[in-house]
């Protein structure tokens, strides 16, 4: 299908609804061939530039900041109100049960791996090799079941069931699956794969990192156990996360961090010893003092995307994605990575790679010839990568290849990736691009730097 062509048979961006507004979207950047232009961000999938509902919000709040749970003044009153009532407002925004706990993190990774510190002895634990590295790797106490990649979402949940069928059926399991991939941002089926995993007694933990900045994230309607996202994502870039569900392995657990917050009492003992009782609520893992700008900013980020309201998020975001997609069906050098095929559902997250060029040469050339600012790589999912690669070909161009393993052909890939504050005129430019880096080739020449693919001057 042409650009035109799909562009035709949807509704304009405009009609759709405008891009929200974001930190960033009016600078300028210089190019190697002269002149500055406006920076196109497209690395939504890595950091999503922050709301300006978001910047404002932590700027008005700013100057009243506090300590929190434990000052006496009016200030560390107010910030403590503030930090709770972030608590409420995300744990609506992810529809939680009335006895789920949040917890407030870095990050998807501090997320993910505070769960497995909370897990039960002999915890058996299954995750696909498609997941982030941050849904990988964590589970190093646990014994881990690593299952391989599915080319449908049916053949997931019917992996994932006969793997859990496997199992020794007494003890405490777990499965850890992503929402929507970061290499292909294809969706997953999580309701499907979480009756799967109820059905043999097993958990389950959603990584929402990539899905809930796109899409609404209900815990009841996906019936999950657990959900982790981060808020550099969601359009708060300010160094948080959470993890929220099911309250009982987190109580049971010795505190992710030992310290101030989470102690509701030390005494001394007889024996010269300290004596420990920890709180049960969140603030057992929320040792120290928290990081109530990241909060508040989450907090904000998720009023701001429910007030614009998701279906027209998703219908603006669709109409994007398929611009990308039809945009890059027209040049057959490139090829777009997918698990699932090209009618599957996904967030506007595409890889692909293109026939004669290194990816790291490509994306060099995206960003000092057009402004454009993607990644290249394996992702944090090297595993999938890898996966989707094997039938690359041999040569893709020398300029940044990464070294490659023993017998290992050197693979990697390019990623684009938008979301709610992408304007129209950064996907064509990109678009435009491409083919014109594949017709015409590079204006400009690289050499490579410390691994990387660099102009050279």
């Amino acid at each position: 299908m042409s650009v035109s062509t799909a562009v035709s048979n949807a509704a304009s961006a405009q009609d759709i609804c405008a891009p929200l507004p974001v930190l960033g979207r009016d600078v300028t950047v210089p190019l190697v061939t002269g002149g500055e232009v406006t920076y196109a961000a497209l690395d939504y999938a890595a950091s999503a530039p922050a709301l300006q509902r978001v910047w404002d919000d932590v700027a008005a709040y700013a100057p009243y900041y506090g300590s929190v749970h434990r000052g006496a003044g009016y200030l560390s009153q107010l910030s403590t109100d503030l930090f709770e009532n972030a608590r409420k407002t995300v744990a609506e925004f992810l529809d939680c049960r009335a006895d789920d706990q949040l917890v407030f993190t870095r990050s998807t990774t501090d997320s993910l791996n505070l769960l497995a510190a909370a897990l039960p002895a002999g915890c058996q634990v299954f995750v696909f090799e498609t997941e982030h590295h941050a849904s990988l790797l964590p589970w190093t106490d646990a014994r881990v079941t690593y299952l391989d990649a599915p080319r449908t979402p049916a053949q997931a949940v019917a992996t994932l069931e006969q793997a859990l069928a496997a199992r020794d059926p007494h003890g405490p399991a777990l499965v850890c699956v992503t929402g929507a991939s970061n290499v292909t941002g294809e969706l997953w089926p999580v309701r499907e794969l979480a009756a799967a995993a109820h059905a043999h007694g097993a958990r389950i933990v959603l990584d929402a990192a990539q899905l809930a900045p796109h899409h609404p994230v209900s815990v009841r309607d996906l019936d999950v156990d657990w959900v982790a996202f981060s808020g550099h994502k969601l359009y708060a870039p300010f160094g948080s996360g959470v993890l929220a569900g099911r309250a009982d392995w987190l109580q049971a657990a010795e505190p992710y961090l030992a310290g101030g917050g989470a102690s509701r009492r030390v005494t001394r003992r007889e024996d010269g010893g300290v004596a420990v009782e920890w709180h049960e609520s969140a603030a057992r893992h929320e040792a120290g003092s928290p990081n109530v700008i990241g909060v508040y900013s989450i907090a904000s980020a998720c009023k701001a995307l429910t007030e614009a309201g998701f279906d027209t998020l998703v219908a603006r975001e669709r109409y994007l994605i398929e611009k990308v997609r039809a945009g890059l069906a027209e040049v057959p050098e490139v090829r777009i990575l997918s698990l699932f095929g090209d009618d599957a559902p996904r967030v506007g997250v595409i890889s692909f790679v293109v026939d004669g060029w290194n990816s790291s040469h490509f994306a060099a050339a995206l960003s000092a010839e057009y402004g454009i600012g993607v990644r290249d790589g394996l992702f944090c999912a090297h595993p999938l990568v890898r996966t989707l690669l094997g039938t690359a070909p041999e040569s893709q161009g020398d300029c940044g290849a990464p070294e490659a393993a023993p017998g290992e052909k050197s693979l990697n890939a390019i990623r684009v990736s938008f979301g709610a504050g992408t304007p129209d005129e950064h996907v064509d430019r990109f678009v435009t691009a491409v083919r014109e880096l594949v017709t015409d080739g590079a204006k400009w020449t690289y050499r490579t730097e410390d691994g990387r693919c660099v102009p050279a001057v």
